[in-house]
């Protein structure tokens, strides 16, 4: 793959929403952070500045040293980095005098540039900044202003290097794809050969030599991460591919078996692995989300190198780890600020002696199931919903328990069945239940209870980045309600959670 662009993420909250609308336009790209040491800024056909929560007149705001890439490599600073370009390049910039958020309309001052090809005068773009560019440097152009704004985007004479105020990869910017599609194609003159079918292709190839004699164990869950990965692996390596399914106690009702049975006639070579007393007991007492994620994360390496070594010549750990993964544990501004640990990302510890294989790290989650697709999977398991990999841990807040997870999967299997029942679960991008850990009053038969509260989540979204919730009908909240409460033991009382992601996240823990 040689045409991909690089994205460094200065600490925007778009950053991930850049890569999203590159992606979309076929063409691979990937996302460091701009402290990133020794990147290879030559093996990149562009490079793309993300905005900042920062000022660049800001003391500590982020540098970077742009010697390799300005004039060299196309290059596209958004909102803070177009602003550090006009700073750091003889501009002026300084705070706002007027208001420079949400929806503006462009101006088209250079109908020439190809920045602006084909973009209509008044089209809508979105703004996100409290700096202001009052002066270009002195060897660039302006190519577009608002009604407010004047230098809302200029470029280098006789350079690729573009700096544009505003955000063109968030929704509110009509054509925003448009101008990364001329910033991309039209300027960089990158090929949009980014496809689920070239991605399997070379990463089949890759991990023929990558991997070559030796064997590769990956855990799988049932779910479409995994389940991709295997597929990659057992085209690339065949019967080298040694897959286990560990039921850790945390699964959803009966999926031990369920998910067993679903991999049979795919030639992934699964062993079952029943841990589920080891993993509950190991989180006895445990009440931290954090705490509870890595005593899961470590058990699992525990089953894995134990199982390790019942095959012979095992020298690899695959995973399903994905970007969405990647790109949460990891931070511009170092662990301090991580949104929270993932036990599939990272290196294993040094006993194991096994090398990590991640074939999907650079892929969103529908990138995984446009790839699965190319690798003629099941539409049944690409369409299953994203289960965490701590499973029910992080839905029961507080201890985990036998008790509780038994409770809370019977209400879980009554929520998942009622969507699919009404024909809701494949609109649904994801959905689970939650024990909190309350007890409220109620009235049974005539006699006062204090039992258990239930929380329903079901959200929308396209990789996990952000999500909403959804709209559930009443008539489907309130079957559900009732059904949970009459059938599950314990429970007296269901909400429904309407909060979005951000400022929540998709699970509770």
């Amino acid at each position: 793959m040689e045409d991909k662009v690089l994205i460094l993420d200065l600490g925007s909250q778009y950053t991930q929403l850049i890569a999203r609308r590159v992606r979309e336009l076929n063409i691979y790209c990937e996302i460091f952070p701009f402290n990133k040491p020794l990147i290879n800024f030559s093996s990149y056909k562009a490079v793309i500045l993300s905005g900042s929560p920062h000022s660049v007149l800001g003391k500590n705001s982020p540098k970077i040293d742009l010697s390799c890439v300005k004039g060299k490599i196309p290059l596209l600073g958004i909102c803070y980095g177009a602003q550090y370009l006009a700073h750091f390049y003889d501009g002026e910039v300084s705070p706002s005098k007027t208001r420079e958020y949400g929806r503006a309309t462009l101006k088209i001052v250079n109908s020439k540039s190809n920045f602006f090809k084909n973009i209509p005068n008044d089209s809508q773009i979105w703004m996100s900044h409290s700096d202001t560019i009052n002066k270009l440097p002195h060897n660039t152009k302006l190519i577009a202003s608002t009604s407010d704004i004047e230098n809302a985007a200029f470029m280098f004479d006789d350079e690729k290097t573009f700096g544009i105020q505003f955000h063109p990869e968030v929704y509110h910017s009509s054509d925003g794809s448009k101008m990364l599609k001329n910033f991309l194609v039209n300027i960089s003159k990158i090929n949009q050969n980014w496809t689920s079918d070239s991605f399997a292709n070379m990463i089949i190839e890759k991990l023929k030599k990558q991997i070559i004699n030796d064997n590769v164990i990956l855990g799988l869950s049932g779910g479409v991460d995994s389940t991709v990965a295997a597929m990659l692996l057992k085209k690339a390596i065949g019967n080298q591919l040694k897959c286990i399914f560990v039921n850790n106690g945390l699964l959803r009702k009966n999926e031990f078996d369920l998910v067993l049975n679903q991999y049979k006639g795919m030639g992934l070579n699964v062993k079952g692995v029943d841990a589920s007393s080891l993993f509950l007991k190991n989180l006895k007492g445990k009440t931290d989300p954090e705490i509870k994620r890595k005593i899961i994360g470590n058990t699992f390496i525990d089953v894995f190198d134990e199982e390790s070594k019942k095959i012979n010549n095992v020298k690899w750990l695959a995973q399903g780890t994905i970007y969405p993964d990647v790109i949460e544990s990891i931070s511009v501004n170092g662990p301090s600020v991580t949104i929270k640990s993932h036990h599939n990302v990272g290196g294993l510890p040094d006993f194991m002696r096994l090398k990590v294989v991640e074939p999907l790290k650079m892929l969103f989650k529908d990138e995984v199931r446009r790839v699965g697709k190319s690798l003629s999977i099941e539409p049944k398991i690409l369409s299953r919903h994203p289960f965490p990999g701590p499973g029910l841990a992080i839905r029961i807040l507080g201890e985990i328990t036998s008790k509780k997870v038994k409770l809370l999967q019977e209400v879980d299997s009554i929520f998942i069945d009622g969507l699919k029942e009404f024909n809701l679960y494949d609109s649904i991008w994801q959905a689970g239940a939650i024990l909190l850990p309350v007890n409220s009053v109620g009235v049974m038969g005539d006699e006062r209870t204090y039992e258990k509260c239930v929380a329903l989540r079901a959200v929308q979204s396209t990789d996990g980045m952000t999500a909403d919730w959804v709209n559930l009908p009443y008539t489907f909240l309130q079957k559900i309600s009732n059904e949970i409460i009459n059938k599950v033991p314990g429970i007296n009382r269901v909400v429904y959670d309407i909060s979005s992601k951000p400022p929540a996240t998709i699970e509770w823990e």
